[in-house]
């Protein structure tokens, strides 16, 4: 009985989470714009890359400036510049007590949230560069149904990826107070090993193959490939699926962590 009276609960809180960031549309539209300038650039370099280079990494041209345009579209959904939790402030401001008796689990009730947030920036913030993309170069779009399903899973798989890292880096404050240094870190770790900057495949040996086995690598490259269909789909899915297992799992000793050892900065 329990667990049927929660799901509402969560339900409320992904349109809680939906509708506290439709509260910054302006935001979010200036946004979508820079995020769509960026492609531009971005797929003028890759044109001028594959037409020196055809059929690198696997990606013929049009499917490099599809990739452009749909990693631009997941940056926001997936945080990949970080944040989009507000737990730091809250530890630092003791307020975290509170949020750890309230009804629910602190991860599962933060990672609602942020699957409201996600879904709506997937919106006002990933589109309009597809839209751009679209129209300006022309990309791709999944053949079949099953390529569209197989990349909306890969899409969910992918928000709860990214949330179970940055979970981790917020709750990081319980111990390090200052959590700027461990931001810049998951940037630049997020950035680079996600598929964001280039295609993962375009990385030489060993580096590309430990690129590929790294979770932040479900969070773009993964998903993005599902997009074009040039990856397996069961394989890809469990590849994300393990790495959610491993964060949650993670955060959850974490989370029982901090019930023993909250650090409020000033006192």
């Amino acid at each position: 009985m329990w667990r049927c009276e929660t799901f509402p609960l969560y339900a409320r809180l992904v349109r809680y989470g939906f509708r506290k960031h439709a509260t910054y549309v302006w935001a979010a539209l200036a946004g979508a714009f820079t995020n769509s300038v960026f492609g531009i650039l971005r797929a003028y370099i890759l044109i001028a890359l594959w037409q020196a280079r055809p059929g690198l990494a696997g990606y013929d041209l049009t499917d490099a400036v599809t990739y452009c345009f749909v990693t631009q579209a997941l940056i926001a959904p997936m945080q990949l510049f970080g944040g989009g939790l507000g737990l730091p402030e809250r530890i630092r401001s003791g307020d975290i007590a509170l949020d750890l008796v309230r009804p629910a689990p602190l991860q599962l009730w933060t990672l609602a949230e942020d699957t409201g947030r996600a879904a709506y920036l997937l919106l006002v913030r990933g589109l309009p560069p597809m839209a751009v993309g679209a129209a300006v170069f022309g990309i791709t779009l999944p053949a079949t149904a099953g390529q569209w399903a197989a990349f909306l899973a890969g899409l969910v798989l992918a928000i709860v990826v990214s949330f179970g890292w940055r979970y981790l880096v917020a709750l990081s404050v319980c111990w390090l107070v200052d959590d700027r240094g461990v931001a810049v870190l998951s940037l630049v770790l997020s950035t680079f090993f996600s598929g964001m900057m280039l295609p993962l495949r375009i990385f030489p040996g060993a580096l590309g193959d430990l690129a590929a086995a790294l979770p932040w690598a479900a969070m773009v490259q993964v998903p993005t490939d599902l997009y074009l269909g040039t990856a397996p789909v069961l394989p890809s899915l469990a590849f994300q699926a393990f790495w959610a297992a491993v964060l949650l799992g993670l955060g959850a000793l974490a989370t029982r962590a901090i019930r023993h050892k909250v650090v409020i900065q000033g006192g």
